[in-house]
């Protein structure tokens, strides 16, 4: 049993989170605090598994007491905030800062019920999460690619990720050269947190990181990140490369999703791309690997070591379509190896 603490100040939304996690047979709201300090004094009497954080609190800001958690007793923190762009660039933040996840509140692309499902598979996920005390950020990128990258106008380099993914993706990004072959990612993540997600990497990157948008063409030294809520596909049109953007029914509870992607890519770029697979819960991912191997790609998978979970690797490398399993701290290398 996952025993959850709901921390916001609104008691409407600590109302509709209880009864929808309530359903949940193997979740526990063990209470709901109205601030930080209710919540902090709730942490050290009923020891939940999971905590969620509202941002935007009377008394202590969210990113606030999430800082202090981590310094003190480090425990998985799901971020639950409204979509404002405000509270993106703030999630984004928390993120960094120790956060496993970030999920928008109910309203705008999300219905209740929707919400309700999402919260309940990051609340699992999480609670299996490795969580420690914030380490300080490395000193500087890595140098120029150790490995000359030749032939990079008909590479693909697809990348799926979930929960963990934000920092694991940001550790790989910042570390690869700005000749780097296209890049497509989908990353669980809810709409407009994505934008400011990869606007913060395209200030980190040597590589130009943005949200893509329809018929973007994917080029050496450029990352697009699948926009919240929709699925991105990959298209060719003679050499050219582009994307689409699109709607459609979720895959594996997500919009975007892995699988949509990494099929796309193996049907239009075939052994001219690399699929990798992330941290993650579930199995999104595992299909699509298959696929693109069988279409003569080359396939990564991060270990679990590394893994703040060890799901959507997992599940790929027992699909046996995995060439290489590394840890995060070598993935960039790896990529530049295989691609």
């Amino acid at each position: 049993m996952v025993k959850v603490l709901i921390v916001d100040d609104s008691a409407i939304v600590r109302k509709i989170f209880t009864e929808h996690l309530s359903l949940a047979k193997d979740i526990e709201v063990v209470g709901a605090a109205p601030d930080p300090y209710v919540a902090r004094d709730m942490i050290v009497r009923l020891n939940p598994d999971v905590v969620t954080l509202d941002i935007e609190m009377p008394r202590m800001d969210g990113i606030t007491f999430l800082k202090k958690i981590m310094a003190h007793r480090p425990l998985p923190v799901i971020i639950v905030s409204s979509l404002t762009p405000k509270g993106s660039a703030m999630a984004m933040e928390a993120l960094e800062s120790g956060a496993v996840e970030v999920l928008a509140k109910p309203g705008g692309s999300f219905t209740v019920g929707e919400m309700g499902a999402q919260l309940a598979d990051k609340i699992r996920a999480a609670s299996r999460a490795r969580v420690l005390k914030r380490a300080p950020a490395p000193g500087g990128a890595m140098a120029t690619a150790r490995r000359a990258i030749t032939e990079t106008t008909n590479k693909v380099i697809a990348i799926g990720s979930s929960t963990g993914g934000t920092e694991a993706l940001k550790e790989i990004l910042t570390r690869l050269p700005a000749d780097t072959p296209g890049i497509v990612i989908a990353q669980h993540m809810p709409p407009n947190f994505t934008k400011s997600f990869a606007d913060r990497l395209n200030e980190l990157c040597r590589i130009n990181v943005r949200e893509a948008v329809q018929n973007d063409s994917v080029l050496p030294g450029t990352c697009l990140v699948a926009p919240g809520n929709f699925h991105l596909l990959l298209r060719r049109s003679g050499a050219r490369y582009y994307v689409e953007v699109k709607t459609g029914p979720m895959v594996h509870h997500q919009r975007p999703a892995v699988d949509p992607l990494f099929k796309s890519v193996a049907k239009y770029a075939g052994a001219n791309a690399l699929g990798v697979v992330l941290t993650g819960m579930g199995s999104d991912g595992a299909e699509g690997i298959k696929v693109m191997k069988e279409a003569g790609a080359r396939t990564i998978a991060q270990d679990e070591a590394s893994s703040v979970v060890f799901g959507m690797p997992k599940e790929a490398i027992k699909t046996g379509c995995v060439d290489k399993v590394v840890s995060l701290r070598n993935m960039p290398q790896a990529i530049l190896d295989l691609v």
